[in-house]
This record gives C-alpha cells, sequence and structure tokens, in this order.
C-alpha cells in the first residue's frame, strides 16, 4: 500500500487529518524489553514512507531516548518533519532508577516539559500535546489552559486528553478545544463503549486508540512459554500471568479462525475491528520491527461485513478478557477507570 492509499481521518472537530493508522512509539524505548535503535529508525522510516505520518510518543518513554530517537529518524527520512504529525504526553515524573513517582500537571511543570520536548525533538512545534494521565492535585482546567497558552504561543498545534473520564472530557473541553483522547481500546478492552466514546462524540473529540493488539497479545504470535525478561512490564500485568494468559490466548485461537476465513492474520483482524469502530477512532500500533509494521499496514486492506462482525464478537465477545488491563496501583491512577 502506497501512501497516496492510505485513508485519512479527522481527529474530532477540530484536529488535524492523519492516517487511519498511527505509530506508537513506546516500545522502541521502554517497557517491553530490549530494544534495537537501528530496526527502530528503520520502521519509522518505513512508516513515514507509507504515509503512516502520525508518531506517538512521552518524553518519558525512554527518559527522553524516544523522543531523541523519533529527531534522528526524522532528520534522517526523506520525508523530514513537516510531513510528520507528533503526538507528545508528558507529565510522569520519573527517578534515576526509571521508577515512577506520580504526575506533574501544574502549569509551570507544563512549560518546562513541553520546553525540554522541543529540544530532544528538534522541532519548533509539536502537533498534539497531552498530559499523560491526570494530576489529581491539579485541576485539568489549569493544565489544559496551560497547554492552550502554548497554542497560542505556536508551541502546540492541538490540545489532547490521556486516559480521561467524561467529567473530566467536559470540564477540559469547556477551557479549549479538544482534538483527541488517546485511551486504551482493542478487542480486550471496550470499557470505553458505555460512557467515554459517547462523550467524546458529543463533544467532538476523536480517539486515539493505543493497545489495540493488546500489548501483543492478540497478535497471534504470543506464545503460552514465551519468556520476558525484567525490563518488560508484561511481566507484570494480569492479563499475561498465569490462568488469566491461558484463558486469553484461547481467545486468541478462536480469533484465529475468524482471522483465517478471511485470509489475513489475527493482528490484521484485530486492528480492522477497531477501524470498523468508526471514522472517528485511529487506531495505533506498536510496531518495533518493519515486517511487523508490514502486517499491520495489511489491515487496512481488510473489510469487514456484518458477518464477519459478528462472528468476531462470538470469538471475543465483550468483557471476555481475564484479568485487568493493568496492575491494581496503576489502575487506581485511571481517571477513565472512575465510576
Amino acid at each position: 500500500m502506497t501512501s497516496q492509499q492510505v485513508p485519512l481521518r479527522t481527529l474530532g472537530s477540530t484536529g488535524p487529518r492523519v492516517p487511519a493508522l498511527g505509530l506508537g512509539c513506546m516500545g522502541m524505548s521502554a517497557l517491553y524489553g530490549e530494544t534495537d535503535e537501528k530496526e527502530s529508525i528503520a520502521t519509522i522510516h518505513a512508516a513515514l514512507d507509507a504515509g503512516l505520518t502520525l508518531l506517538d510518543t512521552g518524553d518519558f518513554y525512554g527518559m527522553g531516548h524516544n523522543e531523541l530517537l523519533i529527531r534522528d529518524a526524522l532528520r534522517s527520512s526523506s520525508q523530514g518533519r513537516d510531513r510528520a504529525v507528533l503526538s507528545v504526553k508528558f507529565g510522569a515524573l520519573r527517578d534515576a532508577r526509571g521508577g515512577w513517582s506520580g504526575h506533574d500537571g501544574r502549569p509551570a511543570a507544563v512549560k518546562n516539559f513541553l520546553a525540554y520536548s522541543l529540544q530532544r525533538l528538534g522541532t519548533d512545534h509539536v502537533d498534539i500535546y497531552r498530559i499523560a494521565r491526570v494530576d489529581p492535585a491539579v485541576p485539568i482546567e489549569e493544565t489544559v489552559g496551560a497547554i492552550a497558552e502554548a497554542v497560542e504561543a505556536g508551541q502546540v498545534r492541538h490540545i489532547g486528553l490521556s486516559e480521561v473520564g467524561s467529567d473530566t472530557l467536559r470540564r477540559a473541553s469547556a477551557v479549549a478545544p479538544v482534538s483527541d483522547l488517546q485511551i486504551e481500546y482493542s478487542l480486550l478492552s471496550r470499557g470505553i463503549e458505555e460512557d467515554i466514546l459517547p462523550t467524546c462524540r458529543e463533544l467532538g473529540i476523536g480517539i486515539t486508540a493505543y493497545g489495540v493488539l493488546s500489548r501483543g497479545l492478540i497478535s497471534g504470535h504470543w506464545s503460552r512459554d514465551r519468556r520476558l525478561d525484567s525490563r518488560d512490564f508484561r511481566g507484570m500485568s494480569p492479563r499475561f500471568t498465569g490462568d488469566n494468559l491461558n484463558h486469553n490466548l484461547d481467545l486468541v485461537e478462536a480469533l484465529r479462525k475468524v482471522a483465517d476465513a478471511k485470509s489475513a492474520t489475527v493482528a490484521q483482524i484485530a486492528i480492522a475491528w477497531v477501524l470498523a469502530r468508526g471514522e472517528d477512532i485511529v487506531p495505533l500500533i506498536g510496531a518495533r520491527r518493519r515486517d511487523r509494521l508490514g502486517e499491520a499496514l495489511g489491515a487496512l486492506e481488510v473489510t469487514l461485513d456484518a458477518d464477519d462482525l459478528t462472528a468476531i464478537e462470538a470469538a471475543v465477545p465483550a468483557g471476555a478478557a481475564a484479568g485487568a488491563r493493568y496492575p491494581a496501583a496503576q489502575m487506581a491512577h485511571l481517571d477513565s477507570e472512575k465510576i
């Protein structure tokens, strides 16, 4: 598929036009174990060449490494910075050992985080800027207000949010236009459908969906005996451990039958399902290698009809996943999970 053939979608009523798939770059620097910088840059180049110009990162991915990686990839790409749409998360606090110590959404901190991101990315603006998690000590109005000031200054193009619930969506959008909410959404994680997704649609806010393959669990490539090194946080994820893993991989095998009938891979079916949930949803794929990127691109050529969707729902019914999407301590910090 060429860049001219990649369909475009608009992020909300005020956001940018972006390709129907985005590239999530987190795993190229952190949290998924060993990384390969050369292959990561080659994968970013391949994504840009294919028309996947939406690159998602966080200033805390690899404690700045991911932004530097993207900078180097853009500088060495024939496509250049002008074609890329950079979506950046901020606010997570780290210590010298890489530990996590909360989030900072104070206006002064927003300006500080942004200044460092601009420097590391080698650019004068980011296209979408969002706090990774709500800072419970700072009203969302203050955080969004600070990003709005950066928009006025020309340092940010659009305001995004991440992992927030409907009340926070309403409060934030009353301060300034919000282009999109970045939140987990997949066959195994459908919690947004009841309240958050309808609120986004009411407010004209798009969705950039991460975890569409549940961090590789429903990629069709995961195995029960796969060993993870100490740097891979999936080793602590409830869905990847014990009986939960066995149950979830049984769901994958049921999905594989649907994929086989469509002459597609499991990953392609899982991505295509998210694509089919609405033109206002843009899945982020976490490919770290060019072959995985190529497989994901194939999802754009998979058309799901009503019978296909019924078969997928039968293979992986809503709520069928075993285990929460994060460990309990992290779930407690998600504004999107508050009742």
